[in-house]
Parts: structure tokens; sequence; C-alpha cells
């Protein structure tokens, strides 16, 4: 069985971060992706067409830090519908050091999944009272 790369170890890991938020479900997304859905919508995205291989691409709905986030060396710039509805692309390449952006994609997805998520299930996962 062949290594797994950092890139396959990180996705792994923040698709099992995104299973315990409330009513999460992991499957595919549009092809050829992979995609976390809270209840029937989809709110991150792992995998991308035109990704070379041992790369990662993530695309996830980030309504507060969206346009914040434009200048981190991996986040590519999201067009059209996309950035109408403030979903942002993060690339990482092969030689990009993903695992030390980990806690910075754990707090963007639940960024994402409160965006989608009732109001009710998103307080309860912020914390908020």
């Amino acid at each position: 069985m062949p290594k797994q790369t950092p890139h396959e170890k990180v996705e792994k890991q923040l698709t099992a971060y995104g299973l315990t938020l409330p009513e999460t479900t992991a499957g595919p997304g549009w092809v050829p992706t992979r995609a976390l859905y809270m209840r029937k919508k989809m709110f991150f995205v792992f995998g991308d067409r035109k990704e070379p291989p041992g790369a990662l691409t993530m695309i996830m709905k980030l309504p507060i830090s969206a346009e914040m986030v434009q200048e981190l060396y991996f986040v590519q710039e999201s067009k059209g519908w996309f950035k109408q509805h403030n979903w942002v692309i993060a690339r990482f390449g092969p030689d990009d050091d993903i695992v030390a952006e980990m806690d910075t994609l754990k707090a963007w997805m639940v960024q994402s999944y409160c965006a989608v998520a009732p109001k009710k299930l998103a307080k309860l996962v912020r914390g908020d009272a």
C-alpha cells in the first residue's frame, strides 16, 4: 500500500474533523471532487479537475473573511459566481507546507459550515449563547 502524502493526510484529517460537526456527511461533489455536506448543502470541497498530481485544492464559503484571505499565497482569486457568493479557493502544490495551515483550514471549515447551516446549529458550533 502506497504511503499517504501530507496532502492526503490533511484531507483525511479535515474530513474527519468536518464529520464531527452536527448533521454533516461526506460524499462526492461534482466530478472529480469530494465534499462535505451540512444536510444536503455543500460547504467544503476537496479536489479540482485542473489539480496536478500531489496537489490539493479546497473550496469553501467564507462570508466573514473572503476578502481578507486573498493575499495568502495559497488562495487563488475567485471569479464569477464563486466571488459573488464569497467562496474561496485554496490551492496547495505538492511542495507547499499544507500541515502548517491546518488550524486555519479548520477555522475556515467551521466558518463555511456556519454559513450554510441553520442559525441554531451555527450558534451551537460557534459557542454563541
